[in-house]
């Protein structure tokens, strides 16, 4: 494959990691081949889409050769040998610009690799390069990053969704093959809804989050993006398991995801909460996700109808605890040791102030703000301590479920991808966009979004499946079956 034979239309969907690992081996097929042709489209299509912020051109086709020559020898590849993938620009990267969507680190270049960054370039995984993100990870819609908005491959009018926008719309453009985002409340879930790709929280803990620049450190999730059930599960294989360099890593057996979206539904019990499917549920988003629970009625699950009746408390809380994480985990960004330090400053007071004040964007500044309040003496009790004790709640709720269902559907986001500008002048709407996704977030829980469907207007709707802690098998074989049905319409 040239790298001219590559480029194609605007929106396209990626080879799969089997077919393109196989076409390596068998040597039907370069990596490096593959690599310069994910290049062009890139240079074609990036300046439209704005998903790429820094090319590791240099890094990639080294990999791409040493894949080749392993191929050419004949020795057994890895599991993502020559797979092309794209980072969230949150994950370290040694050597890279690594900024997080923020001005704060515009020069900021790491000296190590995140462990998700390090399993991928173990597995053979060719990376291209870092990609555009609400700062800091602090958005819905891509429209915070300190670089400009992502746009939606699917329309150029609309937002691809948040915070990894720029990963989801990545793989929606054929931009790479897979890519890396993070879930702090749904910022991989509702993007990969809105793009019409598949994108998967997995439970707090299966993935290490070191090298990953902190948002708020009991939520911030690192998972896979790819246009298929299957190739996510691949990736997920790779990233999931110990490591000692994360504290909150978990023992837990990885199991064989791969497997599991081949397996049928037969039998499973899935769990419908009420609660997902009331006011503020767009039309044809409800249409959608109802097809894919009928699709998967027919394949044998037994459909029950449950309750999450706390489900209302979770917006609140999640804002009050992720942003007082937040003002935590921000308060090393003060132009003393790495970041942006302002040239105004004359003394160290001005400094700090004028450094923060010039480094953050107008989101990521409200945060600070109001979990630095939700924190402070006398409001501590009543706000932070009180959001933790609902967050059990809603937490032990979720647990109380599963001990009656193997899974729950719901949909992914209340609506489809909405226009660019359209709720950047209202914080409350554009929070509110996350309603069904910051609760498994608050949990711990694993889930995923699979595109079920479209509406009138061609915009992707996503199907968010939801699994117990360790669940990951679960969600992989309810998506597939959804996927199968999807495809065969």
């Amino acid at each position: 494959m040239s790298a001219q034979e590559s480029v194609g239309p605007l929106r396209q969907k990626p080879q799969s990691i089997r077919k393109l690992r196989a076409s390596i081996a068998e040597r039907s097929q370069r990596a490096i081949d593959i690599a310069e042709g994910y290049y062009a489209r890139i240079e074609r299509f990036n300046p439209q889409i704005n998903a790429y912020l820094a090319l590791t051109r240099d890094q990639a086709m080294e990999q791409a050769a040493a894949i080749d020559a392993q191929a050419a020898k004949g020795d057994p590849l890895p599991l993502l040998a020559g797979i092309p993938i794209g980072v969230k620009d949150v994950l370290a990267m040694r050597g890279v610009p690594t900024t997080a969507g923020s001005r704060i680190l515009e020069k900021y270049r790491p000296p190590y690799d995140a462990t998700a960054v390090t399993r991928l370039r173990n597995a053979g995984a060719v990376l291209l390069g870092k990609l555009n993100c609400d700062e800091f990870a602090m958005g819905s819609s891509n429209e915070n990053s300190a670089y400009g908005p992502v746009r939606n491959p699917v329309d150029l009018d609309r937002v691809p969704g948040g915070s990894s926008g720029g990963s989801a719309a990545s793989v929606a453009a054929d931009l790479a093959v897979a890519t890396l985002g993070t879930d702090t409340g749904g910022s991989i879930r509702q993007p990969a809804s809105f793009c019409g790709v598949v994108g998967v929280l997995p439970t707090y803990g299966r993935v290490s989050r070191y090298g990953l620049i902190a948002f708020a450190s009991s939520l911030d999730r690192v998972g896979p993006f790819a246009a298929s059930v299957q190739d996510a599960a691949e990736v997920l294989h790779v990233l999931a398991g110990h490591d000692s360099l994360d504290a909150t890593s978990a023992t837990q057996p990885v199991g064989d995801y791969v497997a599991a979206a081949s397996q049928d539904v037969k039998g499973m019990r899935i769990g419908i909460p009420e609660e997902y499917f009331g006011e503020g549920l767009d039309p044809e988003v409800r249409a959608a996700v109802e097809a894919g629970i009928d699709a998967l009625r027919a394949q044998g699950c037994e459909i029950r109808h449950i309750r999450l009746k706390h489900t209302q408390y979770a917006i609140p809380v999640y804002y009050l605890v992720a942003t007082a994480e937040a003002s935590a985990n921000l308060a090393r960004f003060d132009g003393v040791r790495f970041g942006y330090r302002s040239t105004s400053a004359t003394n160290l007071s001005s400094m700090y102030k004028l450094s923060r004040e010039e480094g953050f964007g107008a989101e990521v500044k409200r945060r600070i703000l109001l979990g630095t309040y939700a924190l402070s003496a006398g409001y501590y009790d009543a706000y932070y301590r009180k959001a933790q004790q609902v967050r059990r709640i809603l937490a032990e709720e979720f647990c109380q479920a599963f001990g009656e269902v193997d899974a729950i559907v719901t949909p992914t986001a209340p609506t489809a991808a909405f226009r660019i500008g359209e709720k950047s002048d209202d914080p409350m709407a554009m929070y509110l966009a996350d309603i069904y996704t910051v609760t498994a977030s608050l949990a711990g829980i694993c889930g995923l979004s699979v595109p079920c469907g479209t509406t009138t207007a061609g915009l992707p709707v996503g199907l968010q499946v939801l699994g117990p802690h360790f669940g990951e098998s679960a969600i992989f074989r309810v998506a597939a079956a959804v996927e199968r049905t999807a495809k065969s319409e």
